[in-house]
């Protein structure tokens, strides 16, 4: 059973099929915001999401079987986890106070698309490896953004209160600022004070834009080569005993093919 398990869990096929019943999860659940398609296929759709999620609960059965009886190493994967807590929590029945609950947690099968897709799994993992260091990238952020509020409440809050009456709605119009949503109004307003003040906003917007995003873009293309980095390595480590003796063995095999041959010649 073992084995079987192993042959099935190993075969791409199978990896091709879970991301197609997941795609097809997703398709499903889009569907059901449509009263029309509800009504029509009602039935048909809650038939399809108990499918996929029985074939949710053997994919998992068949993957722990695989490494029995050392559970632990399905258990200690981090996407495995997140596997079977999907599946656990779409065992809540989907009716009585928990219906809400349970309709919200279907959109975790969606989720788990990036659990199966090699790609994905390193792009999350690179963002979550980038978050200490976008700390600090967040922590230079916030100063900046600090002393341009100040800074523009002290120049323009008498002229301008909708926008620099206070600290915390100063800071508000400079994160509409940085992310240049209609910001040349902000300016243009601050310009009929001063028409100097466009050099507080231009330089805002390089230092809070421009120096900021590609600060955030290096941090994360520095964690993604070492995640690449970590792949490879993993892809790339030593063979096991039992792969050394299979080997070992059709090595023999091969030697004594070659010496009937020779016998024969």
């Amino acid at each position: 059973m073992k084995a079987f398990a192993q042959r099935i869990v190993a075969q791409p096929l199978f990896e091709y099929f879970i991301v197609g019943l997941i795609l097809l999860n997703g398709v499903v659940l889009g569907l059901e915001t449509n009263d029309v398609m509800v009504a029509r296929y009602g039935p048909l759709m809650q038939f399809a999401n108990q499918a996929i999620l029985v074939v949710f609960i053997v994919e998992a059965a068949l993957k722990i079987t695989a490494v029995a009886p050392r559970i632990g190493r399905y258990f200690g994967n981090g996407w495995n986890l997140f596997d079977f807590f999907v599946i656990v929590v779409a065992l809540i029945p989907a009716s009585g106070p928990y219906a809400m609950l349970a309709r919200m947690a279907r959109l975790l099968r969606v989720v788990r698309l990036i659990s199966t897709v090699p790609e994905l799994r390193l792009i999350v993992s690179t963002l979550v490896r980038s978050i200490p260091s976008m700390g600090h990238v967040l922590m230079l952020m916030s100063i900046i953004f600090y002393i341009y509020g100040v800074a523009g409440y002290h120049l323009f809050h008498e002229h301008d209160p909708e926008h620099w009456r206070n600290l915390g709605i100063s800071l508000l119009t400079l994160f509409r600022v940085v992310t240049l949503e209609d910001w040349t109004d902000v300016m243009y307003a601050a310009m009929d004070l001063s028409p100097y003040a466009w050099l507080y906003f231009l330089s805002f917007v390089i230092m809070g834009t421009f120096v900021i995003i590609n600060l955030f873009i290096a941090v994360v293309l520095n964690n993604l080569e070492q995640a690449k980095l970590e792949r490879l390595e993993e892809l790339q480590e030593a063979p096991s005993k039992k792969e050394l003796l299979r080997e070992l063995r059709e090595t023999q095999k091969t030697l004594k093919r070659l010496e009937k041959r020779l016998d024969t010649t």
